[in-house]
Parts: C-alpha cells; structure tokens; sequence
C-alpha cells in the first residue's frame, strides 16, 4: 500500500523525502498545532535536513515502519521540521533538547504538550534498544503512558524548561567600562595576544585543524590566523594556518577527482569524511583559501580554489543562477558511495596510469575503508613528483588527465541526493567568496557569476509589494521571512560585489539591506539583532543567536558590516553600535575564540584600526583590483567614478583621467597617490 501524507504539499527535498512514509507527518503548520490542542495529544517534532546520513538511518528503521508509524499516529501529532527551511524552529528546539540533555545533533527529536511547550527529546533513537539508548517504540509508549498518568509532572516539566529557555536567551549589553574609552583602548592588542594563544593552545601541530575527531574545518580560526600573522609577523600562526588547510585539501575531506569539501572528517587526518556536501562550507572554504593564497601564492591552493568553484558551478549552479543547498552523504542507501573506489573499477578506468595513479591516491588492494577506497594525498604533486623521480610537467599533466577519466566514469553512478532548495543566507556567501576570488585570481568569469546571483537574489527574495525578504526559494516561490544570518550575509555580499565590480549601486542596495535588519531586527536595547524579524510570530521565544558555528553569526556579520557602512555613509550612530556588540563580547571571546571567531577576527582588526580607501578615476577598478588583490583585512573601499555627497569618502574628489588612491583614518587622508602600489604602502606603515 502507497501512503501519502501531509507533506507532499511541500517543496522541500528533505521533507518530500518522507511524504510517503506511514506516518502521518505533517509540517509546521497550525493545522497541526491545533489538531494537537483538539485531539489532546502530545506533538512530536521531527527535525533533520536532507543531506542528514542520520536521519535517512532512523526513517528507514522506524518512520517506514509500519507498526512504529501506527504507534505515532494514534497517540501522537507528527511533525517533520527542514532545519534549513526553518532555521528559527531549529535553534528553538535545539535549545531545548541541550537544556534537557547536554547534547544536540541531528535527526532532533522533541516532545511537545499538546499547547505546544517541549518537555523531552532526544536525537537518534535505534529500532531495539542498544547500548543504553532505549528504542524509539519503547520512548513512544512510555511517554504515551506517562502523559495519561502523569500528565502534571509534564506540564510542570514543560513550565520550567521554557521558562529556563525564555531566562537563557536574555541577552543584554552590559558595558564593563566606566567610561567611553577611544576604540584602540577598549580592544587591545593584549586580548589579540590571549586569543591567539588559546587558539593555538587548541591547534593540532602535527594533522592540521584544531581539538579532536570529529573535525570541522573551524575557518574562521584559521582566517583569525592569518591576520595574526598579517599584523604581528608571527609565523607559527601563519605556518598552523596553512598546515590545517594543506592536510584538509590533501585528505579525504576534499573531493580529490571532482572538487569541492565535505562538511566534516571523522578522524583527525581529514581522512575519513561524512561525506555530504555543503554550500556554507565551500564558500567559507573558498574564501579562507583565497585569504592564503593572497599571502602565500602557493600554486597548490590555488588549483583547490579553481576545481572548487569548478564543483559549485557543476554540482550546485541552478539554471536561474542560484545556488543549491546541498548534496546527501548517501547514495543508494549508502554513505559514501557514490565518492569511494574499488581497486578493480579504479584500474579498469585508468588503464596504463593506474598502478602510478593508486601510488599518488593511495589506492589499496583490498581498500583503505570498509573495503572500498577514499581517495587522498600525502604530497604536492611537486614532492610526490621528485619522489617518484618523475618530470614535475609530466607528473601533473598525468594526474590532470587521471582525474578527469575518473570524473567522467562516476557521473555514470547513481549521484548522491540534491537538496535543490535555495537558501538566501547561504547563496551571499557564495557571491561574496566568488566575487572576492574573482579579484584575486583575475577570473572575470566567476564576478560575472556573483553579479548573476546577486541580481537572482534580488529578483526572487524580495517581494516588492510586501517589502519583505523571503529565505529560502525552489519552484518560482520563495518562502519564510528571511532570518538575519541571510540578511547580514546579503550586505556583506554587496559590499565586496562593489570592490569585485567597482559598482556604487552594491552599495545603495547593501543600504537598504541594512536599514531593513535594523527596523526589523533590533533588540530591545538597540546593541544586538534578533535571529527572526518583529513581523514573524511563529517562535514563543526570539534568539539573540551570537555564536559563530558552522556559519558565522548574523550578529558577529552584522557588526562588521555596520562598522563599514558608518565609515562609507558617515553614519557615527552605526560603528558606536558595532563598537558596542563587540564590546559586549570581549570577554566571552577572548576566552572561548574557537567558538566566537568572527567576533576575534573583527576584535583583532579594531586593535589596528580600519583604513578608509577612496579608488577614484574615469576608470578606476583596475588599480582598485591591483591593489585588492594584497591581503589587507582592516580596510573598507569605495571606488568612485565620479564625485559624489552620498559618500563621504568621494566627497569633492576630483575626478581626474589618471586614477588616485586615498588612503584616510576617521576620514584624515594622507596626500592621494597614483599607483596601487603606494597606496599598499601606505596601508601597510603602521601609525
């Protein structure tokens, strides 16, 4: 017999993926809510996302069976959540289940009274009990049970834990300085010096990365490194810096024959990944590999950048020029299938070369991993080249030519499953990694793509008539209020489209964008910004979200970018605010940057001070592009063709056929210079 449930009606991947399961899953909806309260049933919400090995293992143990499923629907209201969908429910539920448990994950599994109010949950639960973990049937009968007999001690359960979560998300700026100190007093370079030595205290010296297995790419530490290194010559920072990525770009994290990372690695050599395939990921990525290869020019970098947007324009780049969320670990019911090689299949395709090619991908008999193959490195191809005593031309012409044939033979498999949502948040940081990539490498091609995107963003999330931005979009309609991780990533996206660009309009848009968070968004006291606008009432409790996890915070994004946006517009109101926001988190960071790094990065920048630069000109953005193409992390431009009283910065600027270069602190500039080359100069003396 074929079910079908409530959610056919959806669009998202992950929820259509259990639209025909026996369960009578509904999504987040009032109808299901109220149904709870009419029917007097507890709720259950289900929480996952498509590229989630987990959740596929629990939905085909126990969604899909039939006798669970009956369980489910005679006592309970079933609701299948897409954390990516609903990222405000996600952060509420996953609140809850860490107050109850100290743990969270994915599938997240809450319990609900029939109001609504969560008063237990887990995340996996096995089919049989095991290992101490009870079984999913068992959990279901027993909380059955317990709300007919003791439905008091749950609700009062229920009372406590939200009033706990309503008392853990009050999150108020306190200033812990009597007076209004000058910013250079208020972070200084001896907190810089104390992150630093907590990150490194963490650092693993010898596979790269930072902590243990699992490990997760922690972008945002090595980006903290490398303007460490940029502002105090420090070369142990610069040297962990490039060995966390070297070790991830050579390991199984990385797609060696087709580009592009996974979202984390199992082990602590990068080598064993979870196999699914993020788009927040390789943007970050993206954009950490550029920062390094800015400083260091290393060739090896720069082909993982190229074969990396090479992956997101073939895996993830919709006809309409967005892009995608995501591709699943799984491929026929299988993690990693789809990646892994046997050693027969391997030579059969690779002929003559194979024997050469399983030396340089460490290619094994009888495999390297549950007796399949993960593909890795342990060299560049220069050292592997030297060791092997092969001409260095030869070697990469070779494993160029290798890796195609193996590409062209595994896009006869089975693919992995395509999350085809499109989220707002996720494809601004896609923009703005290609559009600072398309400067650094010289690729008009990949701005040309942002440009694309960005117009793709605006043309489909916003709606005109409303006034409202959208998150998520598939099938011509977009959904769900945006949240403001999408929206800080959109005016950060704008403002290095405009340096990629040279376009002033980037900037009247970024505007627009920012003066929309700071209506909708803006907390009580006016410092920090709710995860979810004013108008959207769907969450009992509005999060000041400032960690910086797998995606930066909107709010460690949102001081960055009011700080910039006060120095391009003259706004003082804003950088007082962003001073504030890091203010605020001074000291949480300084003692937890790993968890806080875009907070430490931005803290690390203030303590040098943010250069203003004016690139003015008929034609100026191929001397702003020069000189962009220099890591300098503490500068804000605007590159002008003509005068203009909007922007301070191009203020009475005369717009000569030669282009000048401005370089300003708190809008004293230094006389203007001609070549990029001054200009980088200047930014580089210390004042």
């Amino acid at each position: 017999m074929k079910f079908t449930n409530q959610l056919i009606k959806e669009t998202s991947p992950y929820l259509l993926q259990h639209a025909h399961n026996p369960v009578d899953w509904y999504p987040w909806c009032e109808e299901a809510l109220e149904k709870a309260r009419k029917e007097d049933k507890l709720i259950l919400v289900s929480i996952g996302y498509s590229a989630c090995h987990w959740c596929h293992v629990m939905e085909r143990e126990s969604f899909e069976d039939e006798h669970t499923a009956y369980l489910m629907n005679q006592h309970f209201v079933s609701i299948k959540i897409d954390r990516e969908e609903r990222p405000d429910l996600d952060h509420f539920f996953m609140d809850a289940l860490q107050a109850i448990s100290g743990q969270g994950g994915w599938p997240l599994n809450m319990f609900l009274t029939p109001d609504g109010k969560p008063f237990y949950g887990g995340t996996y639960f096995p089919p049989v009990a095991m290992h101490q973990r009870i079984s999913w049937k068992e959990l279901l009968v027993q909380l059955h049970d317990a709300f007919l007999k003791r439905r008091s001690e749950i609700e009062a359960q229920a009372n406590q834990l939200l009033e706990h979560l309503q008392k853990a998300n009050r999150f108020e700026y306190t200033s812990t300085l009597e007076i209004d100190l000058p910013v250079d007093e208020k972070f200084t370079e001896q907190q810089a010096h104390k992150i630093f030595d907590q990150i490194m205290a963490s650092a693993d010296m010898l596979e790269g990365g930072f902590g243990n297995a699992p490990k997760f790419p922690q972008t945002y530490s090595i980006q903290y490194l490398l303007r460490y290194h940029h502002f105090f010559k420090n070369q142990e920072g610069l040297d962990q810096a490039l060995l966390s990525l070297k070790k991830m770009l050579r390991g199984g994290i990385y797609d060696q024959v087709g580009g592009g990372f996974c979202r984390y690695s199992t082990d602590v050599k990068w080598f064993a990944p979870h196999f699914e395939k993020m788009a927040y990921d390789n943007a970050l990525l993206l954009t950490v590999l550029t920062e390094a290869y800015q400083i260091c020019k290393d060739s090896e970098i720069k082909q993982v950048v190229f074969e990396t947007v090479d992956f997101i324009k073939r895996e993830l780049l919709s006809s309409e020029h967005g892009f995608y969320a995501a591709l699943d670990a799984d491929s026929e019911g299988e993690e990693g299938k789809y990646y892994t090689w046997k050693k027969e299949e391997f030579t059969n395709v690779l002929g003559d070369h194979a024997a050469m090619m399983a030396d340089y991908f460490n290619i094994q008999e009888n495999g390297n991993w549950e007796h399949t193959n993960i593909l890795f490195v342990r060299h560049s191809i220069e050292e592997w080249a030297r060791e092997k005593q092969i001409e260095q031309k030869e070697a990469r012409i070779d494993i160029e030519k290798s890796k195609k044939k193996l590409l062209t033979a595994r896009e006869r498999r089975v693919k992995p499953g395509l999350d085809d949502k499109i989220i707002l948040g996720w494809n601004a940081l896609l923009s703005a990694a290609l559009a600072h990539a398309s400067i650094v490498f010289e690729q008009t091609e990949w701005r040309e793509l942002a440009k694309e995107n960005t117009d793709f963003l605006r043309k489909y999330f916003f709606n005109e008539e409303k006034q409202i931005w959208k998150h998520t979009y598939k099938n011509g309609e977009a959904k769900f209020p945006a949240f403001l991780d999408d929206l800080a990533y959109l005016i950060q996206s704008l403002l290095l489209l405009h340096e990629a660009t040279g376009e002033i309009d980037y900037l009247k848009q970024a505007r627009q964008v920012l003066e929309y968070v700071l209506h909708h968004f803006s907390d009580a006291q006016g410092v920090y910004f709710y995860y979810s606008p004013d108008f959207h009432g769907d969450v009992s409790i509005r999060k000041i979200d400032v960690y910086d996890g797998a995606t930066p915070s909107g709010n460690s994004i949102m001081s960055w970018n009011l700080h910039r946006f006060s120095v391009l517009f003259e706004v003082p109101e804003w950088r007082i605010r962003a001073e504030k926001m890091l203010e605020g988190m001074q000291h949480t960071l300084v003692k937890y940057p790993t968890s806080f790094g875009k907070w430490a990065s931005q803290l690390l920048e203030m303590t040098q001070g943010i250069y203003e630069v004016a690139v003015v000109g008929k034609d100026p953005q191929k001397g702003a592009a020069e000189l962009l193409s220099h890591f300098v992390p503490n500068k804000v431009v605007v590159i002008g063709k003509k005068e203009s009283d909007e922007f301070p910065l191009l203020k009475g600027r005369s717009v000569e056929k030669k282009v000048a270069f401005y370089v300003c602190k708190q809008y004293v500039c230094q006389a203007p210079v001609q070549t990029p080359e001054k200009a980088l100069t200047l930014l580089l003396t210390k004042s």
